[in-house]
């Protein structure tokens, strides 16, 4: 049986990403900083979109440098670049560092507060810092960064193989409809999600042709929208 769209907890938002999507990235920080500003508890349940599983490839470089170039340059402030390290260190899958993310939910670990820290912190290593998140070495180094991870029964769990289950289970699961791609949000009372909120671009040529990803609008409402329909039916409370 397939994995819920949501999680059942009010409380609680789904994200269906993929590490390895800049909008997946761009839409997970916009979230968390307009509850971050409006001091509202958020509680995020990730959910892994492996498109590597459902390309049968890695994501190609040349489309991932496009889309950091596009998003860097509407929120330079997230610090983002394109990956200018050796070409040998280059993240080639982002399974391991999902099946982490997974894998740190478990209470022993950290629960599904250090999910999302270690989550965020993956990203940031990936996008600013430009580490190799494919490595189990670079993920474990990560994890002690986050003050919610126990690192020592990260690294233990990972190697037992807990986490990468979960995230083929969710791969079969974002096969239906419901889920359109990497981002899909989900909360207990919305039964459509949001899919890429607040993004409209398009691509100038494909980008095999050297096309780009061209913004039309961004719009960051999306987030306090959000936040305040789960306030508003009494699901979080409200700090504003």
């Amino acid at each position: 049986m397939s994995e819920p769209l949501r999680h059942p907890s009010p409380r609680v938002v789904t994200v269906w990403s993929d590490i390895g999507c800049p909008w997946a990235s761009l839409a997970l920080d916009t979230l968390h900083t307009a509850a971050s500003r409006r001091d509202i508890p958020l509680v995020v349940d990730h959910r892994a979109f492996p498109l590597e599983l459902f390309n049968r490839r890695g994501t190609p470089k040349p489309v991932i440098d496009a889309e950091v170039i596009a998003i860097a340059g509407l929120r330079p402030e997230l610090g983002w670049r394109p990956w200018t390290s050796h070409e040998h260190a280059y993240p080639v899958t982002t399974l391991p560092a999902m099946a982490a993310v997974q894998a740190a939910k478990a209470e022993h670990v950290g629960g599904m507060a250090a999910s999302d820290e270690l989550d965020a912190a993956l990203r940031r290593a990936f996008y600013t810092d430009q580490r190799c998140i494919s490595v189990h070495s670079e993920i474990i180094a990560v994890a002690a960064e986050c003050q919610s991870v126990n690192q020592d029964a990260l690294d233990r769990a990972l190697s037992q193989g807990s986490g990468m289950r979960e995230v083929h289970e969710h791969w079969r699961t974002a096969r239906r409809p419901e889920i359109q791609g990497s981002p899909h949000l989900f909360t207990a009372e919305d039964l459509a999600g949001l899919h890429n909120p607040g993004v409209d671009y398009h691509w100038t040529a494909p980008p095999a042709d050297g096309g780009v990803p061209r913004f039309v609008a961004y719009e960051p409402q999306w987030a306090d929208d959000l936040l305040t329909s789960l306030a508003t039916v009494g699901k979080v409370d409200r700090c504003d």
